[in-house]
């Protein structure tokens, strides 16, 4: 596989668009043609963007508190990532470990994660055969993210830890190798205009409604990624923080995309994202 530098490149992005009849977004979590309904109630619109590459000096240019997304380098004990149960009985204590070094914080709740890995023949969206994300999307709104407090933390602890500022993290990094195939875009949250730009959108899980933030083009969005991030690299992707001041970063528009430099011999990308809640003292 042979690898050059590049500064920029750009690449198809796939934002939202409204349903047509008004409605609120639904996107059906586990999803296979078995179910007899559509996926979502809405559509996707392509757009090209330019997408600067951070490698070679930029990768300090970001962090948690100013863009949303902060990169580092740290190995992961846990290798193999196979097995849920050993996933979160090795991997899980290392994450908090680690993000309450690189953040300060006082409380690390990890509560879920998912493993992709891709497989262009595969058309189901199961737990099981999660695959990268091509669009455009947040993964958290403030009514979510107060209800993964409640659902996730003992009910007594609960109106404290609402009350101070709490974050939630995604912790994301690949697995195996490399990961220029379809590897991870993510949007300077100072580009975004939060009122135009973000629709909450319901999130139908089997059992109950989640919901996250879709988000429609704006050409004012800055868009940054770190090109054939390695296993031992990292990126904090902020998907909430209850400090809402106009100054600190508050969430973060992300997606794969397929990266026109990618090698044509580069292996299928394998990814494992944790989500954590966070909290300060």
């Amino acid at each position: 596989m042979t690898i050059t530098s590049v500064d920029t490149v750009t690449a198809t992005l796939e934002y939202f668009s409204p349903p047509k009849d008004g409605s609120k977004p639904i996107n059906y979590i586990t999803w296979s043609p078995s179910l007899g309904v559509p996926q979502r109630n809405w559509d996707k619109v392509s757009h090209q963007v330019q997408i600067e590459n951070l490698r070679g000096g930029k990768e300090d240019s970001v962090s948690l508190d100013t863009t949303g997304f902060q990169y580092g380098r740290r190995a992961a004990a846990h290798k193999s990532f196979d097995n849920d149960e050993i996933v979160e009985k090795e991997y899980y204590p290392e994450s908090i470990a680690l993000v309450k070094e690189i953040t300060g914080a006082s409380r690390v709740v990890p509560f879920d994660h998912t493993i992709r890995r891709r497989r262009p023949e595969e058309i189901e969206d199961t737990p099981q055969k999660r695959q990268p994300v091509p669009l455009v999307h947040i993964d958290q709104t403030p009514e979510s993210s107060a209800a993964r407090v409640r659902r996730h933390l003992p009910a007594e602890d609960v109106p404290k830890l609402l009350e101070g500022r709490f974050q939630i993290i995604n912790l994301w990094r690949p697995i195996g190798r490399p990961a220029y195939d379809w590897p991870l875009a993510l949007c300077d949250w100072r580009s975004v205009n939060r009122e135009n730009d973000l629709v909450a959108s319901t999130l139908r899980y089997p059992d109950r409604d989640g919901e996250t933030f879709s988000v429609k083009f704006n050409p004012s969005h800055k868009w940054k990624y770190l090109r054939g991030m390695e296993p031992d690299e990292y990126v904090l992707i902020k998907c909430f923080d209850s400090k809402d001041d106009g100054k600190t970063a508050t969430f973060t528009p992300h997606t794969a995309f397929e990266d026109p430099t990618t090698p044509k011999d580069a292996p299928l990308r394998e990814s494992i994202e944790l989500r954590l809640l966070v909290f300060y003292d």
